[in-house]
């Protein structure tokens, strides 16, 4: 949790203020700083707010309690990159990219509490049941992003203010009354928003709005008759009847219009009708001010299960699927959790591409397991490594995973390592970083964590690195984690799948074709060649073809040095 976010506030700590139509947390909370949110409404009612403002809240909103440090992974994940990527949705038109701030720590801090997991995946599953859910739960976001839009336009006159004020009071009507008239038949945490929108309804604030709306929309109805010429032009317009709407409370008759502008006038006051029609509207969203804090968090909860779906729909159009998982939640600290299986893994991250995704299956025994994966370059480890950091990332966080079907097991953290490129302010060489990256392994590394290394120990000669390599997988074992390990030391990891010097060692290599190409499938084993050969083939680095380049360089020299 954000060390600047504020703590949740249950709904019965906070006088005057109802249930907060929380769709992030099992136990209903106000997640944003009310007192804040609260000061940015009123400022923005009265002249506008800079861009973005709104959002400030909505992004720092409070989420909660997580064991996972998102500073151990999502860099090497590219969470950042998925969700601007990956996860945007489109809603009344127009497309958004959610608040990768919010989404980021939503998505990289799994709740620690199992219910508030369950809530999460209750509402996916309700989701993707319904089209008229789906529906619904975009138009609800469409408009609170009206409401957010006309409470950040800011007015150049008095005039225009009055309008604007009444704008803003149309628009926040709009999004309650979208909570209060969608999500008909829910059954799962979308429930809360038509019963907050409801309760909202029953207030004297809500029904002091409707009715300065109706009457800003309807003071009179007048019927008139209209003479029309041979020619088409108005040659006269007549008045038949005019009917006030006098049942509305802000209604006065004309002639009380007329006694209240002389009493004023009297009494020194020069107050013009404009002026009192913004004294009533400040009252009126003063009155209803309370329930709008609750509108500016739901923006942030409503994004997380439009950038769900986003993922899905965006997987269908590849030919993929996405899935909620089976999680297998342990009962005990000595529960022995099934294995780890996905059928259709694939990378979310190139969703964003045009590369073509061959999904895989991945499967093992006993979640923790450590498994070594060997292969040739270009044959998709890397790819996996994310592709399986993800689905454990995105599947304990309530999210759907990239995978047509898995079964999971929770873990206390995730740490992901891939290889990385030098820094111009570095203090160590290639050996001493990554040394200091298996230090910030262990100093992180709980019992049950889920490791994910790129190339452990490739940094140095084959001899030493071989020998850090076994250090780290014997003392790995100790501490029961999930671990996956990519590594080019071939005779290594076929002496440790011959010997096994500790439990529970998979091994798994990048599959090859009749041709010897990757098919990007992973099979049980341990690879016999790195096809370093085939790879500086295909990238034109055979010594044919560097004879080719230098002899070229030659000549072009020869050429600057010798006379016409």
């Amino acid at each position: 949790m954000s060390a600047a976010s504020p703590e949740p506030v249950p709904p019965d700590a906070l006088p005057g203020q109802r249930a907060a139509p929380d769709l992030l947390s099992h136990r209903p909370a106000l997640r944003v700083d009310a007192r804040a949110v609260k000061e940015s409404l009123t400022f923005a009612f009265a002249g506008g707010a800079p861009g973005g403002a709104i959002d400030r809240h909505v992004e720092s909103a409070s989420l909660p309690a997580s064991t996972w440090d998102p500073t151990r992974f999502a860099q090497h994940v590219f969470l950042q990159e998925l969700i601007v990527g990956c996860l945007h949705f489109t809603s009344d038109g127009r497309t958004y990219i959610p608040s990768p701030a919010l989404l980021g720590r939503a998505l990289s801090q799994p709740p620690s509490d199992r219910d508030t997991v369950e809530l999460r995946r209750d509402i996916f599953r309700e989701l993707t049941g319904s089209e008229a859910l789906r529906r619904d739960l975009a138009g609800a976001y469409g408009a609170l992003r009206r409401w957010v839009g006309q409470l950040e336009t800011i007015s150049i006159s008095r005039r225009e203010g009055s309008r604007r004020r009444l704008d803003i009071l149309v628009a926040t009507k709009e999004a309650i009354d979208a909570l209060a008239d969608g999500f008909a038949g829910a059954r799962s945490g979308l429930a809360r928003l038509p019963a907050f929108g409801a309760a909202v309804r029953e207030t004297e604030a809500y029904r002091r709005l409707a009715d300065l709306l109706a009457y800003d929309e309807e003071l009179a109805t007048l019927d008139v008759r209209i003479r029309v010429g041979s020619d088409g032009h108005v040659r006269d317009l007549r008045a038949l009847a005019i009917r006030e709407n006098d049942e509305n409370r802000f209604y006065k008759s004309p002639l009380g219009r007329v006694v209240t502008k002389l009493v004023m006038l009297w009494r020194g006051y020069r107050f013009s009708e404009d002026e009192l029609l913004i004294r009533y509207v400040n009252s009126v969203f003063e009155g209803i001010e309370d329930e709008l804090v609750a509108l500016v968090q739901l923006l942030g909860d409503l994004e997380f299960y439009l950038a769900g779906l986003a993922l899905r729909e965006r997987a269908r159009a590849a030919g993929l699927a996405v899935c909620l998982p089976e999680l297998a939640w342990p009962s005990g600290p000595r529960d022995e959790a099934p294995g780890r299986e996905l059928k259709g893994l694939f990378n979310p991250l190139l969703l964003a591409s045009s590369a073509s995704i061959v999904p895989c299956d991945i499967a093992t025994e006993h979640h923790d397991a450590t498994v070594i994966v060997t292969g040739p370059n270009s044959g998709g480890k890397t790819r996996l490594l994310e592709a399986l950091s993800l689905a454990q990332m995105l599947g304990q966080a309530g999210f759907f995973v990239p995978a047509a079907e898995a079964r999971l097991s929770p873990c206390h953290g995730l740490f992901v390592s891939l290889i990385e490129q030098a820094q111009a302010d570095q203090s160590e060489g290639r050996l001493g970083m990554e040394l200091l990256r298996i230090r910030s392994l262990f100093e992180a590394m709980q019992v049950g964590d889920m490791v994910v290394l790129d190339e452990l120990c490739s940094g140095t000669n084959p001899s030493e690195g071989e020998e850090i390599f076994q250090l780290v997988i014997s003392l790995l074992s100790e501490l029961r984690p999930q671990a996956f390990i990519t590594t080019h030391f071939l005779e290594l990891a076929a002496r440790l799948e011959r010997e096994r010097p500790v439990d529970r060692l998979v091994f798994l290599q990048v599959e090859l074709d009749a041709q010897q190409w990757p098919t990007y499938q992973f099979v049980g084993g341990v690879a016999r060649t790195s096809l370093a050969q085939r790879t500086a083939a295909r990238l034109g680095v055979t010594r044919e073809e560097l004879v080719a380049l230098v002899e070229r360089s030659k000549r072009a020299h020869r050429r600057q040095v010798e006379p016409g």
